[in-house]
C-alpha cells in the first residue's frame, strides 16, 4: 500500500499531467491489488502518461510481455494502455 499511496500522492501534487515509469516482475501485483483503490480523486489515472521501463519487442498477448501483464492485471492506469504501433522487424 505505500508504495501505491506515493504514486498516487505525486499524481494529485502534479495538478495535471503525470508521468509514470513501470516496470514488471512483481511490480504488476503489487500495483494490481494497490493502486486502483488510492488512485481517485485528484490522483485519478484520467491524464497519467503510463510507459513500461523494460518492455519486450514482443506482442502484448506473449507471457512476456509487460504490457500484457498490466492489461490482464487490471492494474488501474495501466489495464487501459495500448500497445505501441507494430511495426519494424520484430513487429507485424
Amino acid at each position: 500500500p505505500a508504495l501505491a499511496q506515493l504514486v498516487a500522492e505525486r499524481a494529485a501534487g502534479a495538478g495535471g499531467r503525470f508521468s509514470l515509469g513501470l516496470s514488471g516482475g512483481s511490480l504488476v501485483g503489487i500495483l494490481s491489488r494497490d493502486l486502483p483503490p488510492a488512485a481517485v480523486g485528484p490522483a485519478a489515472p484520467a491524464r497519467w502518461l503510463v510507459a513500461f521501463c523494460d518492455e519486450r519487442l514482443v506482442p502484448p498477448e506473449h507471457p512476456e510481455s509487460t504490457l500484457g501483464a498490466y492489461k490482464v492485471s487490471g492494474a488501474g492506469p495501466a489495464g487501459r494502455c495500448h500497445a505501441p504501433p507494430r511495426a519494424g522487424p520484430h513487429r507485424s
